[in-house]
């Protein structure tokens, strides 16, 4: 099924679970610019539109709704795509909404989301550019969409491997999922059965102390 008729469904979907201001300004707010993205730049690279939110309602600092273009959150990591056109962004644009709109981008950060600005300008003409920068930002997090199956629990440790630089302990897992630590332990070992960890050993206990991610490129669905 092609773009035209999964973006369909996509945003009708989420239209259908919302009500209130949420669904209204997903029906007003998911214009030209949002569309241009997901068709020259989101669909292309990744061909789905799991884990994306669009029109994604965030509370800011004074407790008010704001409304992300999109959100992206494959599990633990929240990325915040914004599309910003020079008009409305910068030159239509007075002293204190920019104010506002840069103490919003730094409060969502705040709240671990990783903010992403898309230029308007260049999904109009060089969305290239923008696949390859976002391809190189979002890599770590797609390592793990292979073809194998792996469960939500060994999705979440492989993530959070990746922002660990690759390093990782069960008590890590027990602090950052709230698991219990015989639960860690099994899903690490899950994981080094199939091929993605590499558990290390302490030289003076012979214990193993942590577990180390083994990178492979062969299996992106990114490329």
């Amino acid at each position: 099924m092609g773009f035209t008729e999964e973006h369909r469904k996509w945003v009708e979907d989420h239209i259908r679970r919302r009500a209130g201001e949420r669904r209204g300004r997903l029906e007003r707010g998911h214009g030209h610019g949002e569309r241009m993205f997901l068709e020259k730049v989101w669909w292309p690279m990744m061909g789905h539109f799991n884990d994306l939110h669009p029109e994604y309602e965030v509370l800011d600092w004074r407790s008010k709704p704001y409304f992300v273009d999109f959100v992206w959150k494959p599990g633990q990591v929240k990325f915040a795509f914004e599309v910003k056109g020079y008009g409305p962004h910068v030159q239509n644009t007075d002293r204190t909404r920019y104010r506002q709109e840069l103490n919003r981008e730094t409060y969502l950060q705040i709240a671990g989301y990783r903010v992403v600005a898309i230029p308007y300008d260049d999904l109009d003409s060089s969305p290239e550019l923008t696949i390859t920068l976002l391809r190189s930002l979002l890599m770590p997090y797609l390592t793990i969409e292979e073809k194998e199956e792996f469960s939500r629990l060994e999705r979440d440790i492989l993530r959070i491997a990746v922002r660990s630089n690759g390093c990782i302990r069960p008590v890590d897992l027990v602090r950052e999922l709230g698991i219990h630590p015989r639960t860690a332990r099994k899903g690490l070992s899950a994981l080094c059965e199939k091929g993605k960890f590499s558990p290390v050993t302490s030289e003076e206990s012979g214990i193993v102390c942590r577990y180390e991610y083994i990178h492979s490129f062969k299996n992106f669905q990114l490329w």
